[in-house]
């Protein structure tokens, strides 16, 4: 009666851990960065995005306009336009997402919205095409993949933990077992179990580059930016506006900001400044 189980424990790895990796394959073999894609050096937006995603474009934005008083951020959590006119395409969405003039809404809902927005996806696609971002279908279809190698390591278990007890209600009621004399069945899952296990060890080194929003290529832009950051802070980096301060937010998120008001106004319950 066991053995249906087995079999399922099996399929469900075997199926799973080829899946996850076919889809690492093929994000492998994209091209990095391909030739002829654009070395200036990257915007705030740029920046916000392979750093921290859509999220964090959304927060930079938010942060920008609120130090220019064209936006206020309240402690409270809600975000209150005072100058309708945006600079970019990313500030006309966020102006559109919080309600146009004097249109207020909670911060959490307008960075889901600013995330979903045009604006962004259009900044998404292009780092994705310079080779800088990982492409949303690359990262979407890795994502999706692990857990399903995850759910199958919990398939595997609950069907060993099943057959065995099933073994065993089978041997007590013909009376063959006896204290010892009964072999147990779970070590047939051990092999299907270690298979999916193992998979996801090698795709925690191998494949977790591809599940964050910067590529390699993207990664070391950030990296050279951060250390010019670094090297650029002095007394007058906290000044309204300043665009080190900004790059700073734009790397690390709304934890380096120095405002305590404006910290709590974009975490919220999740504030830095509050107890985890």
């Amino acid at each position: 009666m066991w053995v249906p189980l087995l079999l399922a424990a099996w399929a469900a790895a075997i199926v799973t851990c080829v899946r996850l990796c076919r889809v690492s394959m093929a994000a492998a073999e994209a091209p990095e960065e391909p030739e002829g894609a654009a070395s200036g050096p990257l915007t705030l937006y740029e920046a916000a995005y392979l750093a921290g995603g859509p999220h964090r474009v959304a927060d930079l934005a938010l942060v920008a306009m609120a130090r220019q008083r064209r936006l206020l951020l309240a402690h409270t959590g809600w975000a209150t336009v005072l100058d309708p006119v945006g600079r970019d395409e990313v500030e006309r969405s966020l102006i559109t997402v919080i309600g146009g003039p004097g249109g207020q809404s909670p911060i959490p809902a307008v960075r889901a919205a600013l995330a979903a927005a045009d604006a962004v996806r259009a900044l998404a696609e292009r780092l994705a095409a310079a080779g800088l971002a990982v492409p949303e279908a690359v990262r979407a279809a890795i994502t999706t993949a692990t857990r399903q190698v995850r759910a199958a390591s919990v398939l595997v278990l609950a069907a060993g933990t099943v057959a065995e007890l099933l073994a065993g209600t089978v041997a007590s009621g013909t009376g063959a077992a006896h204290a010892g004399e009964r072999e147990s069945v779970a070590p047939w899952f051990v092999l299907p179990l270690l298979l999916t296990l193992g998979a996801l060890a090698i795709a925690r080194i191998e494949v977790h580059p591809y599940t964050r929003w910067a590529s390699s290529a993207g990664a070391c832009r950030l990296r050279e930016i951060a250390h010019a950051a670094g090297a650029a802070e002095g007394p007058g980096a906290g000044s309204d506006g300043d665009p080190t301060t900004l790059m700073t937010l734009a790397l690390k998120g709304p934890s380096a900001l120095t405002e305590p008001s404006m910290r709590a106004a974009l975490g919220g319950a999740r504030s830095p400044l509050r107890g985890h």
